[in-house]
């Protein structure tokens, strides 16, 4: 097997960096920038926090909600060369606006004895970015990925203060990457792949509630078929010099949370709980993005054959969440800052990303014992990034800007 890195290749931007990351799976979640862990309760808290699915109230609960997801237009104003041959070409590029709806789901059994079980149907990452114009185009014409993941999990009460739970994660992945320069790529693949999630919940007095949880990595062995054409002569056409099958394993990064939620006025009516919560995501495992290509692949153009350096860092990012109940209404505010892994020297078309601050309010309504309603809506502004040639390693010199996304969910939850 001949192993190729195509300098085009979108595929980075399966990793999802900083706010184009979904930790927003639920309609809490939403509406309080994901400062949702050590005050995680009813049907997401087999998500977010299983651990803590023994301290709730008995019986069955269901989630069900659904995300419109909007990724505004990127401008980049500046020079980059031109995939494949290394000339210069001015460029006032913009990427295309993209709407996505995510569905999700989450169930929490009733107690069985000490133990009580969970599962959730999450989209924990997903993107598509398209440029349409030279330079952008070579790097990244379209780049469209699903990620749906399956997280059964199991909680254990040790004593009436102290919990421990964890999961098994199976992540399902189906993508296309189109690029077209010089040369031009088409592909799609999928994989299916596992990981696991663990969590532990200690609440030392009743108003206070302190939580760790870990997310570990998942490799996504992504194994599809591509065709390739070099010279490109327009629309994904000219000589094809491959057609066949092509693979890459790129990680998801562990991600760890510590949290820690109190709440004032417990048990009252019109109770506030403020929680904040640490989360360190370790993007240092993505280190190059390398091919395999299933046999010969024939005359590519310089520099295609060698992998690409990546040296993602790992991040930080603080969440503030805030939870005031007004009788049957539970009002939500959260903000976080959001570290991009994204270094300066490795930065590319197909994942612009910089640091951002997340903003986002929510409510829930308690209708009956038996069903509440919510919704909730989410801002993440990314800062404007300047990039210099001489740090980049793509010789990108200029500004990307109006990066950022909006999130809007809607849901319901039963129990019974």
């Amino acid at each position: 097997m001949k192993k190729i890195v195509l300098v085009s290749l979108a595929a980075s931007t399966v990793l999802m960096a900083g706010g184009y990351k979904i930790p927003e799976n639920s309609i809490s979640a939403t509406a309080l920038s994901a400062a949702y862990v050590a005050n995680a309760h009813g049907a997401s808290a087999t998500y977010y926090n299983p651990a803590n699915m023994v301290f709730d109230s008995d019986g069955n609960k269901i989630e069900a909600a659904l995300t419109n997801i909007m990724l505004g237009e990127i401008k980049f104003e500046g020079e980059a060369p031109t995939a494949g041959s290394g000339i210069p070409d001015s460029s006032g590029s913009t990427s295309e606006s993209e709407f996505f709806l995510v569905p999700t789901i989450h169930y929490v059994s009733p107690m069985v004895g000490n133990f009580r079980f969970g599962a959730s149907v999450v989209v924990p990452a997903g993107l598509s970015k398209r440029w349409e114009d030279q330079p952008a185009k070579g790097y990244a014409n379209e780049f469209t990925l699903e990620t749906i993941e399956f997280n059964p999990t199991v909680a254990y009460k040790i004593v009436d203060s102290l919990a421990i739970a964890g999961g098994v994660r199976v992540a399902y992945t189906s993508g296309v990457v189109k690029s077209a320069s010089t040369a031009s790529r088409d592909m799609d693949g999928d994989s299916i792949d596992f990981g696991y999630n663990l969590a532990i919940s200690y609440r030392p007095i009743k108003p206070l509630s302190l939580a760790v949880t870990y997310r570990s990595n998942i490799d996504l062995t992504v194994d599809g078929t591509a065709k390739l054409y070099f010279p490109d002569n327009g629309d994904y056409t000219g000589p094809k010099i491959y057609d066949g099958d092509a693979k890459v394993t790129v990680p998801i990064p562990a991600a760890l949370n510590i949290a820690a939620a109190y709440t004032f006025n417990e048990g009252n009516e019109y109770s506030t709980t403020v929680e904040l919560v640490y989360e360190r995501t370790y993007w240092s495992s993505y280190e190059t993005l390398d091919f395999d290509y299933a046999g010969s692949i024939g005359p590519l153009t310089p520099g295609y054959d060698d992998p690409i350096a990546k040296d993602w860092e790992d991040t930080n990012t603080f969440r503030v969440g805030v939870t005031q109940k007004i009788k049957a209404f539970d009002v939500m505010v959260g903000f976080a800052y959001d570290e991009t892994p994204v270094p300066e020297k490795t930065l590319n078309f197909e994942l612009p990303d910089s640091d951002a601050w997340i903003f986002s309010a929510g409510m829930m309504y308690n209708m009956t014992d038996s069903w509440s309603i919510g919704g909730a809506v989410l801002m993440d502004v990314k800062e404007d990034r300047t990039i210099d040639k001489n740090v980049n390693e793509n010789k990108i010199d200029g500004e990307f800007s109006d990066m950022g996304a909006v999130m809007v969910t809607l849901g319901a939850e039963f129990r019974f």
